[in-house]
């Protein structure tokens, strides 16, 4: 996403240090069982949780073990843009809000551009101070390793390892406030609570695990 705020801490680091011994570990498996695989790992967490932080910072980590990694975004993926979200949302009474928001083929064929080490002349990205959507091309025939960033990026489909973190939209609410992606109102805590119902749901399909007090947690 162009323009969008992190808010980076020590603890986001940390994490990330952590998780990226794994991510070596696991990488290099993959390699000697299947030559030329290219690993994917997918954060996920509620609004304000610190994905995009979380991401960056495994990114940076990553780089300086030589590795060229790029950072896909989920939310450039939503079917609906964001000038008219707000309408379609409350319009639907809120029911349709979940996985089944996002271009789904969009992202599983940059996914395939990835995996392939070609160009993908097709990527949306969202431009958080226009609120459109721009169209990128970007060439993935340098690129190592991918991280997929997102409330729902865990469910996609073929990720190497999953990374969920455990913290719920109430928990992170001050850091919601400070990030000021969207209105704090009404309409807000309603997708919220919507958003939250179908991360719960999802929580099961990661492997690696980032605690309240951000600490990693593995599971086999």
């Amino acid at each position: 996403m162009l323009n969008d705020i992190l808010l980076i801490g020590e603890k986001h680091k940390k994490a990330a240090e952590s998780i990226a011994e794994r991510v070596l570990v696991e990488k290099e498996a993959k390699e000697e069982e299947q030559p030329g695989h290219r690993f994917i790992v997918a954060i996920s967490g509620e609004s304000g949780a610190g994905k995009s932080e979380l991401s960056h910072s495994l990114a940076t980590v990553l780089k300086k073990e030589g590795i060229r990694v790029k950072i896909l975004h989920t939310d450039n993926y939503y079917l609906i843009e964001p000038l008219k979200r707000r309408a379609f949302r409350e319009l639907n009474n809120f029911e349709d809000i979940g996985p089944q928001e996002y271009d789904r083929e969009q992202l599983q064929r940059n996914i395939a551009d990835f995996r392939k080490g070609h160009t993908a002349a097709d990527m949306p990205c969202i431009d958080i101070i226009t609120e459109k959507v721009d169209r990128l091309v970007t060439d993935f025939s340098d690129i190592d390793l991918l991280i997929i960033d997102g409330l729902y990026a865990i469910a996609t489909e073929g990720i190497d390892l999953g990374v969920y973190i455990d913290l719920t939209y109430k928990e992170t609410k001050k850091n919601q406030m400070l990030r000021g992606k969207e209105l704090t109102d009404d309409h807000r805590w309603k997708v919220l609570e919507k958003e939250h119902q179908s991360a719960t749901e999802l929580r099961r399909l990661a492997n690696t695990f980032v605690s309240r007090e951000y600490k990693v947690l593995f599971r086999d």
